[in-house]
């Protein structure tokens, strides 16, 4: 069987008994069309059941119709939370999305950027990233630009953030309340800003409290479950004694909770545990983990959309995001 013939507007211009500079201009909203007209043209598009090139659009009118979106990890719930946010952010409007990674490499993230740009992208929304500032308002230069889970000097006004310091102060203070004074940090990337605004919380806390900083219980990870499991059994062979553990993150806490269970430390019984981001499987884990819950995927919702306004020639004002902690079951008095 032939394959089906690809519907032109020559044809649409056919069926509708109108010019195709008439059509042209009532598909991409040009000149008015007087009103009979553009009903015909309408008809005869639903009739014949025509789909638009886009990328010839795109070649004629300088526009991919393309946001690419840049994140270190594509797998991470973390930031597949706000890919999803971005997608629907994105949704009703004639842009897609162009997802790449950069594996947490500086010059994969060069590559990544240099490739997406090479393809006309209208946009770009980057992840975190290890880009410097200077790259990154070079990029702003040439296309709107947001930027999540990280501040950039002279672009504050592109850049989406929550508030990693009071999470990070609540989620360690309310184990301080729990009775709680040898507590474990273990930390995401230090080169990253969230990781460091994470640590600053934490040690805020302690000292508000009167609790002095003990630097063997801060111990370095990735935000990775491995990270997790080995910074516990780091601290175990080097026989220090803590009570409880903040993670960077809840990967980061699931793999301090395998840790514990396999030298048979009970959570909460015998150490509690604080997550943050809340991510899904977290209400799952047994015990269900306490966590620093912030809106990922509205995140990425106001990321979208605010790219579409800056493609308008709208303004943008960063919005604050919260953090809430969730109350599980991770958590213990004392003992």
């Amino acid at each position: 069987m032939s394959p089906k013939k690809k519907v032109t507007i020559q044809d649409i211009a056919l069926e509708a008994n109108v010019s195709i500079s008439t059509v042209s201009r009532v598909l991409n909203n040009g000149a008015a069309v007087a009103d009979e007209k553009k009903e015909a043209v309408f008809k005869a598009v639903d009739k014949l059941g025509y789909q638009p090139n886009v990328f010839a659009q795109g070649l004629a009118s300088g526009q991919s119709k393309t946001i690419g979106v840049l994140t270190p990890y594509i797998s991470s719930p973390f930031y597949g939370e706000i890919m999803r946010g971005i997608i629907e952010g994105l949704e009703g409007s004639a842009y897609l999305a162009l997802f790449s990674e950069a594996f947490w490499s500086i010059e994969r993230e060069q590559a990544v950027i240099q490739n997406l740009m090479a393809r006309r992208i209208d946009g770009l929304i980057v992840l975190g990233g290890e880009s410097s500032a200077e790259s990154l308002l070079e990029i702003d230069n040439q296309i709107p630009l947001i930027v999540i889970s990280r501040s950039v000097a002279d672009l504050l006004d592109r850049c989406l953030r929550i508030n990693d310091f009071e999470g990070a102060y609540n989620a360690t203070k309310y184990l301080i309340d729990f009775g709680h004074r040898r507590i474990v940090h273990i930390t995401g990337l230090l080169s990253h800003q969230d990781t460091n605004d994470r640590l600053a919380g934490y040690k805020q806390a302690l000292q508000d409290s009167g609790i002095q900083i003990d630097d063997n219980l801060i111990i370095e990870g990735d935000f990775s479950e491995k990270s997790g499991l080995l910074a516990v059994q780091s601290l175990l062979m080097r026989g220090l004694t803590f009570s409880a553990i903040f993670a960077a993150n809840d990967q980061v806490a699931y793999g301090a909770r395998l840790g514990l269970f396999r030298q048979n430390l009970r959570v909460p019984d015998d150490i509690s545990i604080i997550g943050f981001d809340d991510q899904p499987a977290s209400t799952y884990i047994i015990p269900p983990l306490t966590t620093v819950r912030f809106p990922a995927v509205e995140m990425g919702q106001v990321a979208a959309r605010a790219i579409l306004d800056l493609l308008k020639g709208k303004s943008f004002t960063p919005p604050t995001f919260k953090t809430e902690l969730v109350i599980r079951d991770s958590v213990g008095r004392y003992r």
